[in-house]
């Protein structure tokens, strides 16, 4: 090759460059739109730090075994008085006494409270439950296990203002009663990202599932300084990033912990992925926490490079418009712990990112 040649390569790759460049970085003004509601907070909590030893093999999942319902003692049939004996003088129609008939079962009317933004819901209802029919109660409820600290890792594609490429993980990290799950995503090329976001949920476990204490959202774009916002779970309230607290909701979740929680969910009462079924959560967002609802749609096959995958598709009812919250889609793998295979997260009609599991999860030790 001669000098000549080698230079004119140069040349070109070098306008390549910027002509990406440039085009990213208009994404990148369009991005920075939404970091009103950012400001360079103090650092994240420090990162669970755990080894990944081995990967999960799909499996289908055991059959749910819950304790009989205890049964109900029925009120004693009452017996029918023996008849007084008549006078011989004067004899009368002989009348039986019969039991009165048991009253019909009384069944409870349920409520499917409507939404009301900025507002919890009411006392009674579950969080994160099916709108048709809450779950079973505790007292039927099999016993859970929290998994091992699993990492879920993804292949990013998308569309913003040109095709888009780049990874994400999805990692589940507990130690005795804390947990924390992220969720971080890169655009580009992993040694020099054009953009990265980090989300990180922080809280305790319990009988319910994830309680989160506090939620931490980091945003850096290529050519612009680190963004941070940060939402605090407290017993009087929850507090956003531009200082409101708004009232305490039951049950109530943020953009990282929803994913394990709906985990948890489905694995102690899968029949709630039956298609035509509805699941509701209460989700703290940087703007406001407000119900969201989705939509089982059915199941699909997911084509994987470790093979098929069967998942189940869930779908927000809500449309994203721009500068609005994102929706995302989820489909959630029986076979799979039902952890997520595919998060597609929708910004408007042709802005979209779309996450498929690209290997098999990995396991820590136990």
């Amino acid at each position: 090759m001669s000098a000549g040649e080698s230079w004119q390569r140069r040349a070109g790759a070098a306008t390549l460059i910027t002509l990406v460049a440039l085009v990213h970085g208009c994404v990148a003004d369009e991005v920075a739109d939404r970091f009103s509601l950012f400001d360079s907070g103090a650092a994240m909590p420090p990162r669970l730090e755990v080894l990944y030893v081995r990967e999960m093999e799909p499996s289908v999942p055991p059959p749910v075994v819950r304790a009989p319902a205890p049964s109900v003692p029925r009120a004693p049939r009452r017996r029918a008085a023996a008849p007084a004996l008549p006078a011989a003088s004067a004899p009368e129609p002989q009348v039986v006494a019969q039991a009165p008939p048991e009253p019909p079962p009384v069944e409870s009317p349920q409520e499917s409270p409507g939404e009301v933004p900025g507002e919890p819901p009411a006392p009674e209802m579950a969080p994160a439950q099916d709108a048709a029919s809450a779950p079973a109660t505790a007292a039927s409820a099999p016993s859970f296990e929290w998994p091992v600290s699993t990492r879920v890792s993804y292949v990013l594609t998308g569309y913003w203002r040109g095709e888009i490429h780049g990874g994400a993980q999805v990692e589940w990290v507990h130690a005795g009663g804390r947990y924390q799950v992220h969720l971080d995503v890169v655009v580009g090329l992993p040694f020099s990202p054009l953009y990265t976001r980090r989300m990180t949920s922080d809280g305790h476990l319990s009988p319910d599932g994830l309680v989160p204490e506090r939620y931490d959202e980091e945003q850096k774009l290529i050519g612009r300084d680190r963004r941070q916002a940060t939402i605090r779970f407290e017993p009087d309230g929850v507090l956003l990033p531009n200082g409101q607290r708004l009232p305490p909701w039951p049950g109530v979740q943020d953009q990282a912990s929803q994913f394990v929680q709906l985990t948890y969910l489905f694995t102690l009462h899968p029949e709630l992925l039956t298609p035509g079924r509805t699941i509701e959560v209460p989700l703290a967002l940087p703007r406001h926490v407000d119900r969201w609802v989705y939509d089982v749609l059915g199941e699909e096959t997911l084509y994987t490079p470790f093979g098929a995958v069967q998942a189940v598709h869930l779908q927000p009812r809500r449309v994203s418009r721009p500068g609005g919250d994102l929706a995302a889609e989820i489909w959630f793998a029986p076979t799979l712990a039902y952890l997520p295979a595919r998060i597609l997260i929708h910004q408007d009609s042709s802005t979209f990112i779309d996450l498929v599991i690209k290997r098999k999860p990995q396991l820590a030790a136990r």
